[in-house]
């Protein structure tokens, strides 16, 4: 079997790496690279840590407007499927790599499967709620990570092809903590002690591209008076820089970190603060509260669960938070046992083998 697997941004490179450690044990996989984050910090750090093989091809399309960049990667993708002519195009989570990839192997007729499918917020003013609704409309097969994206699905009159198989993060976290716990000195370099500073992470566009709410955040996270990691999304720097948003001293702004960092700085934080899905997953998972940036979340477990609490950008409703939240009830397992990457290899292999006998 050939599988062309579609990456283009940093939490595609964490669920590619265990799918394609399963993957690459008895088939053929093709890396397609789009260059959506194309830096060290951004994209080269993880294909290391996580052991990731280098792309077979890396289209550095790089940064652009939604248009331009998904039309780039278009056309990059479509030139590589016809060559490589795979069993399965393999596109992952909710970026313009994931929309590029779907648009790609549907206008080809090649069978699509969406890694992290079904998962809604709800909000069509969200880039990633467009990309996710078309991808999965055009997949054939669609690994959901919960129960909840698999009754998104349904309601939305999906059914066949979908498939509960957990999470890939989760298996990707299981396997890379003991490691971060033994190789990581991200606490000594900064001079921070477990439980005494807050974690904070914004990058989605409805939180940096509009003024009033990138200003509110750091002015919430400026006014807590804990001492705040603020490793910074380029994007975010970007922003911060052209309206002349600062900061205060409280606040310690990084470089972005790579992930086997970013696991430790997570699971000693007091608390965590962030605009984006994968993070609040790993601090349930982590047993960390979070307090969530926006008015919505695909993670509703979380929230269901007590552990996460959604603030918005109010800076008032961030210092309150962070004042007051303390979930101390259970976390209920709901995002598979760990071992979603075997199981998605499963099914394609399967679902390949109905169709030569077909």
């Amino acid at each position: 079997m050939k599988v062309v697997s579609i990456v283009g941004a940093r939490p595609q490179f964490i669920k590619a790496a265990v799918v394609s450690r399963a993957l690459r044990q008895r088939h053929q996989e093709v890396l397609l690279h789009t260059g959506q984050h194309y830096d060290d910090l951004m994209s080269d750090v993880f294909f290391r840590e996580l052991g990731i093989p280098l792309p077979d091809v890396n289209l550095g399309v790089g940064s652009a407007s939604h248009a331009r960049q998904t039309a780039e990667m278009l056309v990059g993708i479509e030139q590589v499927l016809v060559q490589e002519r795979p069993d399965w195009v393999l596109i992952y989570g909710d970026t313009n790599s994931t929309l590029a990839g779907a648009l790609a192997a549907a206008k080809l007729g090649m069978p699509l499967a969406h890694v992290e499918a079904g998962l809604r917020s709800f909000n069509r003013s969200m880039p990633e709620e467009i990309n996710r609704v078309v991808a999965d409309r055009l997949s054939d097969l669609l690994f959901c990570p919960t129960r909840t994206a698999v009754e998104n699905l349904a309601r939305e009159g999906i059914t066949a092809g979908v498939h509960w198989v957990g999470d890939v993060m989760y298996d990707a976290l299981l396997a890379s903590l003991p490691i971060a716990q033994q190789g990581s000195n991200i606490l000594k370099r900064l001079g921070l002690e477990p439980a005494g500073y807050l974690l904070a992470t914004v990058h989605r566009a409805g939180n940096t591209d509009i003024r009033e709410n990138l200003a509110a955040i750091l002015e919430g996270l400026s006014a807590t008076g804990e001492t705040v990691i603020l490793p910074l999304h380029p994007r975010t720097r970007r922003a911060m820089a052209g309206w002349g948003i600062a900061a205060g001293e409280n606040v310690r702004l990084l470089e972005p970190v790579g992930y086997l960092d970013m696991l430790i700085l997570e699971q000693n934080a007091r608390l965590i603060l962030t605009d984006s899905g994968g993070v609040q997953k790993e601090a349930y998972w982590l047993g960390v509260p979070c307090i969530t940036l926006r008015e919505e979340t695909e993670w509703v477990e979380t929230v269901a669960a007590g552990w996460n609490l959604l603030v918005g950008t109010s800076a008032e409703r961030i210092v309150e938070a962070v004042r007051t939240f303390r979930p101390q009830g259970e976390r209920p397992a709901c995002f598979g046992d760990g071992d979603a990457g075997e199981k998605i290899v499963q099914i394609l292999e399967s679902s390949v083998d109905r169709k030569l006998h077909v």
